[in-house]
This record gives structure tokens, C-alpha cells and sequence, in this order.
């Protein structure tokens, strides 16, 4: 089984906590509506969550494993924010 090391699983808790309290009380409007949502995607993005390739190119700096827990924690609530 694989082991997180402390830093991934902050990540991983802090990006389920946005998703359980600012994504999923909107989802069903957003989905509704046919609309993007792009406030939401701002604020992943200030947390880091967007760009999660090397700092080098101005990225976060984050890893494969990162950027996988990033997404399955979003796609548990909206898959289309996820990718």
C-alpha cells in the first residue's frame, strides 16, 4: 500500500475539505446551468492546485502524486473541475 508523506496528506485533506464545503454546496447549479466554474477554479488555483508542474516554468512545484490527489479529491465532488 502506498504511504503519503505528511505534506501529501495535507494536501489531500485541505483540497477534500474546499471540495466538501465550497464546491459541493454549488455543484448542482453549476451543472444545471451549463456553467463553468470559474470562481472556484480561482481559488484552486490560489491554493496552489492548478499548475502543479515544476516552479521552474512558475508552476507550484508539485508532484505527480500531488497532482493526483488533487484530482481525486475533486473528482469526488465535481469531475469536471477534477481535470
Amino acid at each position: 500500500m502506498l504511504e503519503f508523506i505528511e505534506e501529501q496528506r495535507s494536501i489531500q485533506e485541505s483540497v477534500r475539505d474546499f471540495a466538501e464545503k465550497r464546491m459541493k454546496p454549488v455543484v448542482m447549479e453549476y451543472d444545471e446551468s451549463q456553467a463553468f466554474p470559474f470562481d472556484i477554479v480561482k481559488e484552486l488555483a490560489e491554493m496552489g492546485c492548478m499548475g502543479t508542474f515544476t516552479s521552474k516554468y512558475h508552476g507550484s512545484g508539485l508532484g505527480y502524486t500531488e497532482y493526483a490527489l488533487i484530482v481525486e479529491e475533486l473528482a469526488r465532488v465535481d469531475p469536471s473541475v477534477a481535470l
